[in-house]
C-alpha cells in the first residue's frame, strides 16, 4: 500500500509506486497539467501555480535576453519529458536551454521550487546527466554544476562566466515581467 504525504493544494508526493503503477497514473493524467516526477519508486504529483509559472517564464525570459546580448545561439526545450525506466527517472524542468547546437539532453535546466517535494530533484537530473541546474527558490538563484561524482554548487554559470547573476536576480525579483526584461536589458547596455 502506497504512504500519501499533501505538501500544499499543488503538489502530493506518493512513495512506494512501482513503474508499471507510475506508468498508468501518469495514462491517467496525460490530458491534465498536472507535471509528474518519478525517481526511484517515489511519485511527485504538481499542478503548476500561477506563480510558478511566471517566475519560469520570466526566467526564460532574462535567460534569452542575456544570450541574444552576448550573441550565443540558443535553443529553448522547455519542459519536455526527459527519463525512462532503465535510469528510474521520468519527469521534465520547468524550462532548459541548448546552447549553440541542438542536443538531446539540455546544457541547462531551470527549476522553480515554491513547494518541497519528495523527490531528489538534483539526482533526477544527475541520472539525465544535465551539466547545469539553476535553482530559484526563496527569491535567490542557485546554480549547480555536474562533476563525476555529483553535482556542486557554483557561484557563477560555467556556461556563462560573465553572466551577473546578483543583477539578473534583482531583475527576476521585479513583478511585472515586460519591466524586469526592459531593466535587465537596460543594464547590460550600461554595462557595455
Amino acid at each position: 500500500m502506497s504512504q500519501t504525504q499533501q505538501l500544499q493544494d499543488n503538489c502530493v508526493t506518493l512513495y512506494d509506486i512501482s513503474w508499471e503503477k507510475f506508468e498508468a497514473i501518469a495514462a491517467l493524467l496525460e490530458d491534465s497539467k498536472a507535471r509528474l516526477t518519478y525517481l526511484d519508486g517515489i511519485l511527485e504529483i504538481m499542478t503548476p501555480s500561477p506563480e510558478h509559472e511566471e517566475y519560469k517564464t520570466t526566467i526564460g525570459y532574462l535567460l534569452e535576453v542575456y544570450l541574444r546580448f552576448i550573441g550565443i545561439r540558443f535553443y529553448g526545450r522547455g519542459g519536455y519529458t526527459l527519463g525512462s525506466r532503465e535510469v528510474g527517472v521520468r519527469g521534465e524542468p520547468d524550462e532548459s536551454y541548448n546552447l549553440e547546437t541542438k542536443k538531446e539532453i539540455p546544457d541547462i535546466a531551470i527549476e522553480v521550487v515554491l513547494t518541497s517535494g519528495g523527490v531528489d530533484k538534483l539526482e533526477k537530473y544527475r541520472r539525465w546527466r544535465v551539466p547545469e541546474v539553476w535553482f530559484y527558490r526563496n527569491r535567490q538563484l542557485s546554480i549547480y554544476r555536474l562533476r563525476s561524482d555529483g553535482y556542486e554548487q557554483i557561484f557563477r554559470s560555467e556556461f556563462l562566466p560573465d553572466l551577473d547573476l546578483d543583477l539578473l536576480v534583482r531583475c527576476l525579483n521585479i513583478s511585472d515581467q515586460y519591466d524586469a526584461t526592459v531593466a535587465f536589458t537596460q543594464a547590460l547596455q550600461q554595462q557595455t
